[in-house]
Order: structure tokens, then C-alpha cells, then sequence
């Protein structure tokens, strides 16, 4: 009797097109592999193919994989496969992304097999590299320095002024943080955010780029038509990553606030839109603790903006008065894994509460001038500084 079952597996796997692994020769008595493939409808779902034969019943099969990304322990999952014992089986698995989540495209999955059966005889198929893309787009490729772009849309000028405003984001995170890129990235530019959503798993729907900082990964929607958005928002997904290999460590992750901080800080002067929610929560004597920030913002819109721009301005409010060289002190001693208030306490001599009403004492005189209310065609454009936040990988 040949079962198909649906594989179950925890983690995301996501293998473009269809892959298929050497089989081994039988061996008189023994246990071989007749097909082994992979195949993937991106970015839902994925499907493993196995069939094997042998003289006597095949009595456990096991999935094996491996997704590589930064990681302090190298992680290889397994997955039993319930079947029933026979001489010939087939199976097949489909894998639910929408269950499991994604994986940035450009990532490498390695998978194999193993197989035994009743007389012992044990089977290990050959490990298979596989390269998850996004097959949909006729993708172009341009390269600089540590920096590799894909896009599919628009002309070489456009990637031509992309890269070179990721270049210059580069420049000015050494200059003025002190930080930089140690390890190269991958961007991928799709053409608007909803090419980008369609190649996310349940995005949210103000996402416009997206930071893997475990994959080294960029991917931002970008109309040609909205260029210089475009640079602002490159630089902002560029400093998550290079935040995240100067900071990366097994312990802790960096307050939100402060990722996100260092992020709008490197795009330049604060956007009206930003400094309109700013000002009306100042007005309002609305403001969000500084503890509050340190977790993953709000989902409500409103919310979500206030917190990227008070981000905005407790990181602006450290370097202008503190200096980059604390900035720079600061991830230091959080890459090696301090906790939030130990950090502050060694590098500014006070904790977050005591960040909290500095800052306040800080902001607390009026704006000269009126919070202004959003540009339809500015608040339209907020999408390009939210992004999908993710947990260590």
C-alpha cells in the first residue's frame, strides 16, 4: 500500500522551481531512492517529492533541512514522516507558508533524506543546495563594493541612483555613527508595494521595504516614478543591516526604538508628515514612554507613526547632545549583549527612565512653529519607513 502525507514542517522553507537530487543505485537486497524533488509555487507553498524502493518494508523516513542565515548555532531540522511500511513508497508533502511564514528571496536551503528499513539497511540521500528567488520577474542585477541590486523595473538610470544612494548611506553611517557594513547584502527592488506584499506572507498593508537582517536581505517596493522616496527609504532598510552585523549577538536584541531611530535618523531631516504626529502628541501631552518604544510598535496607524518619529527624535536628541562617538559606545556594548538600562547606565550614566525625562525636558519648549497636518501625497508616501519587524533569526 502507497500513502501520500502532508509533511509538517516548523520553520519556513521556500525552494523556487523544481529541483531534483541525485538517486543512489540499489544495492542487491538493500535500499535506494528513486525520485527525490522539490518544487515550489512561490511565495505560498512547496512541495518535496520522494519515492524509494526496497526488497523489504521501508520503515522510517525522515526529512532533514538547514536554512542558511546568521545564526550562533548552527540548526538542522528533521521531520518524521508518518507512513505505512512498505516495499515502495511515495510521498508527498506540502508545505503551508502561510503557516510557517517566509523567507527573503536569495536565501540557500539544503535538505536531504534518510531512509531505513526493516533488515537495517540505511539510506542518506545527497544534500541538495537550493536557491529560493522570486521567479516572476525578469530580474537585472547590478554590483557594487558589498552591495548587489535586482530590480526589473525601470532603466539603468534608476539602479544607477539607487545604488549610489545606498553608497552614500554607507558613507554616512561610518561618518556619522561610526558603523559599517562588515558582512555583503542582497536588494531587491520591486517595482511598487504591492509587487513587495505579493511576495510576502500576510504583510501588512503600509509595507513598503523590509529588512532581513538575518539573510543580509533587502526588499523595497520602489515606482521609478517615486525615486527619490525610493532613496530615502534604501537608506533606512541599509542602516537595519548594518546595525543589526555590528550589534548581532546571542542575548539581546536592540530596543525598537533605537533600530528604528538609527533608521530615520540616517534618511535625513525629519518628513513633515513625521513632525506633524510629533508635534500634536507634544500638544497633547500624548507622548509614548520610552519602555513602551523599546517593544514592537503598535499596529494602529497613528500609533505606529508617533512611534517612528519620537524614534526619530530620542536618537537626533542623543547624538546632538551627547556625540556620535557615545552612539557608536553605546552599540558597542550592546553587541555584546547588555541589557537596555545596564547600556545606558555605562555609556550615559542613566537608565531609560532617566533617557525619558531627559527627553521630555528636552522637547518640552513648543515648536516655533504649528504642527502642520499631512499632504495627502505625503501621508500616501509613510509606507517607504515602516517595514516588517522581525524577531532575531
Amino acid at each position: 500500500m502507497i500513502k501520500k502525507i502532508l509533511v509538517s514542517i516548523v520553520s519556513a522553507v521556500l525552494i523556487s522551481s523544481v529541483f531534483a537530487a541525485p538517486v543512489l543505485a540499489r544495492p542487491e537486497g538493500g535500499l535506494t531512492v528513486l525520485e527525490n524533488s522539490a518544487e515550489a509555487e512561490f511565495p505560498q507553498s512547496i512541495n518535496f517529492t520522494l519515492t524509494a524502493e526496497s526488497s523489504v518494508d521501508i520503515t522510517d523516513i525522515r526529512l532533514h533541512y538547514t536554512v542558511d542565515h546568521e545564526s550562533f548555532a548552527r540548526v538542522t531540522s528533521e521531520v518524521y514522516i508518518e507512513f505505512t511500511p512498505y516495499t515502495f513508497v511515495n510521498i508527498e508533502g506540502d508545505l503551508d507558508m502561510r503557516k510557517t511564514g517566509g523567507l527573503p528571496p536569495g536565501t540557500v536551503i539544503k535538505y536531504w533524506w534518510t531512509l531505513e528499513d526493516s533488515d537495517g539497511n540505511r539510506t542518506e540521500t545527497v544534500p541538495v543546495d537550493v536557491l529560493f528567488d522570486d521567479p516572476r520577474h525578469d530580474w537585472q542585477v547590478l554590483s557594487e563594493g558589498q552591495i548587489t541590486m535586482y530590480w526589473y523595473e525601470g532603466d539603468r538610470s534608476f539602479a544607477d541612483a539607487l545604488m549610489s544612494a545606498a553608497q552614500d548611506g554607507l558613507e554616512l553611517l561610518h561618518r556619522n555613527i561610526g558603523v559599517h557594513l562588515s558582512n555583503p547584502i542582497e536588494i531587491y527592488i520591486y517595482a511598487n508595494s504591492r509587487d513587495l506584499q505579493n511576495a510576502m506572507i500576510f504583510p501588512q498593508e503600509w509595507t513598503g521595504g523590509v529588512a532581513y537582517p538575518g539573510y543580509s536581505t533587502i526588499a523595497i517596493g520602489i515606482d521609478p516614478g517615486y525615486l527619490s522616496w525610493g532613496m530615502r527609504s534604501i537608506v533606512h532598510e541599509l542602516t537595519h543591516l548594518v546595525v543589526h552585523q555590528m550589534t548581532d549577538n546571542p542575548y539581546l536584541d536592540l530596543p525598537v526604538w533605537l533600530d528604528e531611530g538609527l533608521a530615520m535618523y540616517m534618511e535625513g531631516p525629519l518628513e513633515d508628515s513625521f513632525v506633524y504626529y510629533l508635534g500634536k502628541a507634544i500638544e497633547n501631552d500624548a507622548l509614548i514612554s520610552v519602555k513602551s518604544l523599546a517593544s514592537p510598535f503598535s499596529a494602529y496607524a497613528d500609533l505606529s507613526y508617533l512611534s517612528y518619529a519620537q524614534s526619530y527624535s530620542l536618537v537626533h536628541y542623543l547624538i546632538s547632545s551627547y556625540g556620535q562617538e557615545k552612539m557608536l559606545e553605546l552599540l558597542t556594548v550592546f553587541s555584546q549583549g547588555s541589557g537596555y538600562d545596564d547600556a545606558f547606565e555605562k555609556v550615559y550614566g542613566f537608565d531609560i527612565e532617566g533617557l525619558d525625562k531627559k527627553w521630555n525636558d528636552y522637547i518640552d519648549n513648543p515648536p516655533e512653529q504649528e504642527p502642520k497636518a499631512p499632504a495627502v501625497e505625503a501621508t500616501s508616501g509613510l509606507s517607504g519607513a515602516f517595514h516588517q519587524q522581525t524577531g532575531r533569526s
